[in-house]
């Protein structure tokens, strides 16, 4: 199996499989300068040289050229100080040609030969003009590349509802595709402002937990469906997939009804949904009666630990069991006993 080196050139994006070429004591966050199609560019190795399946890997592997020397480090500074002024004068000049296109990030190659400009437009662009007048400015190739409002996000970064760093600008590296559906299966309101991030998108997040409650609702009657309660015969009007209940309208005499919450059974544990560790939603997940065990145990544990075992220790050790016969003979000789 082709052994390959995991490298990234941007934080939180995608990454790129190379040839290490002798530098198999590569570690993770070490810098590296490859050859890329854009020329030679600095990237930060992710994983460390290893063997991975031939399929995994399409086209020729490129070779990593050196590891990132100081002098690298400082020209890359020295590009990064120009990418603001760049990007505001790519915006300038866009603006000037009336191409209806936002400028959202501009970024040099390490010898500053070349330069790619992401930008965003509701519509395609012909920017050969733009591209011709740009080249002769910065006296380098010009790449236009149009991205989506979602990795305008994940370049410009910020904070979701939840309080915490966007999940594509801390550590989701590829958008996995979200639908209303998600939005659907778990209850949410379908208001496009409570289920859209800042991208104007829906949340990312939806499809963290979108197969445990796909999962739950297996296990659960469905919508309209007849099922006995304790009160009578009731039609299922909501299903709590949290809580493990279900809302059930019962038709009371003449035409009165009442809606009843009815418990489940409990259901098999479900795994922890795979996503950002910090969400607040997965403590969430738990139900009630489930938190409640595992606190009950917890406590029970650490009193048996602090209290019985002492106590234990210092009582005597149990007399052996008396055979049944051996029980009668000492009840009688004692009753005999008090008759004298």
């Amino acid at each position: 199996m082709p052994l390959v080196v995991g490298v990234a050139f941007q934080p939180v994006t995608k990454i790129y499989y190379f040839d290490p070429a002798g530098h198999d004591d590569l570690q993770p966050g070490d810098r590296v300068v490859v050859d890329t199609a854009r020329g030679r560019t600095l990237g930060q190795v992710v994983f460390a040289p290893r063997e991975v399946e031939p399929n995994e890997i399409s086209g020729t592997l490129k070779p990593v050229i050196r590891r990132a020397t100081a002098w690298d480090m400082v020209q890359r500074d020295q590009l990064a100080h120009r990418e603001p002024e760049t990007r505001a004068l790519c915006q300038q000049r866009a603006d000037a040609l009336q191409l209806g296109m936002k400028v959202v990030k501009v970024e040099f190659s390490l010898d500053g030969s070349s330069v790619v400009v992401y930008f965003t437009a509701e519509q395609r662009i012909d920017f050969r003009n733009l591209v011709h007048e740009l080249g002769q400015l910065l006296h380098a190739r010009v790449e236009m590349r149009q991205v989506g409002v979602r990795d305008q996000a994940k370049f410009l970064g910020g904070y979701g509802r939840c309080g915490r760093p966007l999940c594509c600008a801390s550590w989701l590296r590829e958008f996995a595709p979200v639908s209303i559906k998600m939005a659907k299966t778990q209850d949410l309101p379908l208001n496009s402002s409570e289920v859209s991030g800042v991208c104007g998108r829906l949340l990312c997040c939806l499809s963290y937990e979108n197969d445990l409650y796909a999962e739950a609702r297996q296990h659960m009657p469905k919508l309209n469906s007849i099922i006995e309660t304790p009160q009578g015969r009731g039609k299922v009007k909501q299903l709590n997939v949290l809580r493990n209940s279900v809302t059930v309208l019962v038709e009371g005499p003449g035409e009165s009804s009442q809606y009843v919450e009815v418990t489940l059974p409990e259901r098999p544990a479900m795994p922890a949904p795979a996503g950002c560790a910090g969400c607040p939603k997965r403590r969430a997940l738990l139900t009630t009666s489930e938190e409640e065990t595992r606190l009950a145990e917890d406590e029970e544990m650490i009193e048996t630990t602090a209290e019985t075992a002492p106590q234990a220790a210092e009582q005597p050790a149990p007399k052996p069991a008396q055979p049944a016969s051996a029980a009668k003979q000492g009840t009688r000789s004692r009753s005999r006993r008090k008759k004298r």
